[in-house]
């Protein structure tokens, strides 16, 4: 069983920073892509960001120029450090991965529980 857990949420004033971190554990084989994922309350979840195990990345145009998606292969870890926060950046943000399990041949899309990020003065 391979499990993922978000940790660095909390509180910020407008303008200030977070970084975020996502560590999966279990019996991996490998790892495809990270994501991290949003979700407002009332609002359906979205993509913030993305990486390939090759590094390509993709940003969804609100947080382009603001938050930056890296990841660790060797730890499992992806991380979104995020800059110039704004209100409306507050949400509940998921990590996501595309993980091969040892013994298996098809990855599975896992989901990590979530951690809060407020962004209010």
């Amino acid at each position: 069983q391979v499990q993922l857990v978000e940790s660095g949420g909390g509180l910020v004033q407008p303008g200030g920073s977070l970084r975020l971190s996502c560590l999966a554990s279990g019996r991996i084989l490998s790892i495809n892509t990270m994501g991290w994922y949003r979700q407002a309350p009332g609002n359906q979840r979205e993509l913030v960001a993305g990486i390939t195990s090759g590094g390509s990345t993709n940003y969804a145009d609100s947080v382009k120029g603001r938050f930056t998606i890296s990841r660790d292969n060797a730890k499992n870890t992806v991380y979104l450090q995020m800059n110039s926060l704004k209100p409306e950046d507050t949400a509940v943000y998921y990590c996501n991965m595309d993980v091969r399990p040892r013994g298996w041949f098809v990855s599975n899309s896992t989901w990590g529980q979530g951690t809060q990020v407020t962004v209010s003065s």
